[in-house]
């Protein structure tokens, strides 16, 4: 007994030392801001075998079309040899006119040697066809005068709304002009008078169709869709069997991410969060000023470094002569809680943000311990007064670190940046715009919180591939005298946006949990009114 207990001893310290060593290794390096460069091979070998993944996907779809089509035409030939009648795809049967017999090949396309290999040589992210969508952001275009837009909306009646002198409600050349006006009478007359056509409903009710179909608001609150399958079956692509190779190596990206990176991350993580509260709570008891803010400096650097290690976080950070300075505001656009863990790995900052319970409430509050943040509550309006009173009392003071705020109030997917709040616009000073950008292909960093709640996302960052994103530091930017403060977020929005390669969209973020508001479906009623009326 005692010699299978001293065996069991040797054997642990064998393999459990190389691992605590190792693990020590990746806590420390990430707490220095340094690494081998291991992570940044792993991403380049992911690349590859997404790469692989995708070459085999269309092969195999080629492959299968191949195979449907020659089924095709083997039944063709069939038909063809049971009735002669139709043999020929150009026959005159005497029914009627030319007939063609095309089979089942999409689009009624009967050339099935170039179109249809074509077509299904794009079910997988390559060149898309005009009826095929595979990963775009829109599906529809539609008249931009007819969207209920939160700005101002201009009286005058838009082209798309007009009266349509030259075309016609139908599609036959002049003659939908006189069906609309002779065939309803004396009352059409008087309200061809009056400027009235059935047209000028049309454009309306095509609109809200659009909408139905895909609006500007809800795709940007879900999962960015990818052009090629990233061996992740949370995804909008589900390929794990479609060849035995891709299942292999589909089993295999399985067993590493659960049960060799998630316990590794969740560990890293766990180290994060502890140095976070202790060294946090130690800072706080520093009495010296000068002292406890150098400290709060480290120890906030280190926690968020730790942090982002555990999701195996790549940062490329450009621009860093732009680095924000103390004073000012940091602002940028907002994908996910881990922004801040991103940003935090290369600079100080004060954060303000909504007073959260869970997970991110012991970081806040730990946070809180040791320099000024601000927290609040959204919905109470005496906190809004609170908050714009810190934040001039904050930017006043020269040694204090920069703010770091997130304008749009909530997590967009990745794809573009909403309506800026004009709050932290009007208080003034220096504001850095950010721009943030992650690669989907490694994972989807948007948490969506209608759907998941901070633990179940955590779980599915520390089951990905890794964190992969891009950091802009743009110019400091000042608002121009006369200019509003709503002017001069939308003009930030726009630098952000341009850099980061995203869609510059006038919406709120908070419609995503409201409806939109009354004020702008009457400014639509007005003008729809004024042009029944002929005004």
């Amino acid at each position: 007994m005692g010699g299978l207990l001293a065996l069991g001893s040797i054997m642990s310290m064998i393999t459990l030392t190389p691992f605590f060593v190792f693990l020590f290794t990746i806590v420390f390096m990430a707490s220095i801001g340094k690494s081998f460069g291991v992570r940044r091979l792993y991403v380049n070998l992911l690349v590859k075998i997404f790469e692989f993944g995708r070459q085999n996907i269309e092969s195999v779809r080629q492959q299968q079309y191949a195979n449907i089509t020659k089924s095709v035409e083997e039944v063709e030939q069939a038909r063809a040899r049971n009735n002669p009648t139709v043999a020929g795809t150009g026959t005159d049967t005497g029914d009627g006119p030319e007939t063609k017999v095309n089979g089942n090949i999409p689009n009624g396309n009967s050339n099935s040697s170039s179109s249809n290999s074509q077509y299904h040589r794009l079910s997988n992210g390559g060149d898309a066809l005009p009826y095929i969508v595979n990963g775009g952001n829109t599906v529809i275009s539609r008249a931009e005068s007819l969207i209920l837009s939160p700005e101002m909306i201009d009286d005058t009646p838009s082209k798309s709304a007009e009266p349509h002198e030259d075309d016609a409600v139908g599609e036959e050349g002049t003659d939908g002009d006189e069906g609309v006006g002779t065939d309803c009478g004396s009352e059409g007359g008087e309200h061809e008078a009056a400027g009235f056509k059935l047209a000028n409903c049309l454009d309306y009710v095509k609109s809200g169709m659009e909408a139905i179909i895909e609006d500007e608001v809800t795709s940007r609150f879900l999962a960015e869709e990818l052009k090629n399958w990233n061996l992740l079956t949370r995804t909008n692509r589900h390929y794990e069997f479609i060849s035995w190779r891709l299942t292999v190596i589909w089993m295999i990206g399985f067993l590493i991410r659960y049960f060799i990176l998630m316990p590794m991350r969740v560990l890293i993580c766990f180290i994060g969060v502890v140095y976070c509260v202790i060294g946090f709570a130690i800072v706080g008891l520093i009495p010296m000023y000068r002292l406890r803010r150098a400290m709060n400096d480290v120890v906030f650097k280190h926690t968020f470094r730790m942090i982002t290690r555990s999701i195996s976080g790549v940062v490329r950070f450009h621009h860093p002569e732009y680095k924000p300075k103390n004073c000012g505001f940091c602002v940028a656009n907002h994908t996910t809680p881990i922004d801040i863990a991103i940003l935090s790995t290369d600079c100080t900052y004060s954060l303000i943000g909504q007073r959260h319970g869970g997970f991110l409430g012991v970081l806040q509050r730990a946070l809180a311990r040791a320099s000024p943040h601000i927290w609040f509550e959204r919905a109470e309006a005496k906190d809004r007064l609170f908050v714009a009173k810190r934040l001039k009392e904050h930017v006043s003071d020269p040694v204090n670190p920069p703010i770091l705020i997130f304008p749009e109030g909530t997590c967009i997917n990745n794809t573009s940046v909403m309506q800026f709040k004009k709050g932290s616009f009007e208080v003034g000073g220096v504001i850095y715009p950010v721009a943030i950008k992650y690669d989907p292909r490694f994972g989807d960093a948007f948490w969506n919180s209608s759907r998941y709640s901070m633990m179940q996302y955590l779980f599915l960052m520390m089951t990905s591939w890794a964190i992969v994103c891009d950091v802009w530091y743009l110019p400091p930017m000042y608002r121009a005298e006369g200019e509003s403060a709503i002017d001069f977020a939308n003009r930030v929005k726009s630098v952000i946006a341009k850099q980061g390669g995203l869609v510059d969209l006038v919406w709120d973020g908070q419609l995503k949990r409201m409806k939109p508001k009354k004020e702008w479906k009457e400014k639509q009623q007005e003008k729809f009114s004024k042009l029944l009326k002929g005004e």
